[in-house]
């Protein structure tokens, strides 16, 4: 077969033409009128389609997410070793979730919360930006931080 159109033929004649080059009739788009068969080798095509889909997996970039936990008492030093933590997760392409859990009477104020994820984010600002803004839910404070675009 070269790959060139027949036309529209009936069923028992594309199957006739399929069994005399020892093919296979394939139904590729049945819900058009009238529907698109080829003639083609099937297990080739099938082994061609897993070979192609296997080659898209690997050019794929798996995003990895991790977390770092914060509190609303953390010292500046411990701030910057979480930010120096969070700065080599991103540069190694990862995002990152900072999660800030509040207890007992932190619940009273989740500003100090918002205020602790804005100081951390100005540290880590010129290698992330925020994919998420922080946003209280429940007792838990969370943001979303992913790599600075690069232009290609």
């Amino acid at each position: 077969m070269d790959g060139s159109m027949v036309g529209v033929v009936s069923i028992a004649q594309a199957q006739k033409m399929a069994d005399e080059r020892n093919l296979d009739l394939v139904l590729f788009s049945p819900q058009a009128v009238p529907p698109v068969c080829k003639i083609l080798d099937y297990g080739k095509y099938r082994f061609d389609q897993i070979k192609k889909e296997k080659q898209d997996k690997k050019k794929a970039t798996v995003l990895k997410l991790k977390e770092v936990q914060l509190s609303q008492t953390i010292d500046i030093g411990d701030i910057k070793t979480k930010a120096k933590n969070t700065r080599s997760f991103i540069q190694e392409g990862c995002k990152v979730k900072v999660t800030i859990r509040m207890r007992g009477r932190q619940n009273a104020h989740p500003e100090l919360s918002m205020e602790m994820m804005s100081k951390f984010f100005e540290i880590v600002s010129d290698v992330a930006v925020k994919e998420k803004e922080p946003v209280l839910e429940g007792r838990n404070v969370t943001m979303m931080l992913a790599p600075i675009p690069t232009k290609k």
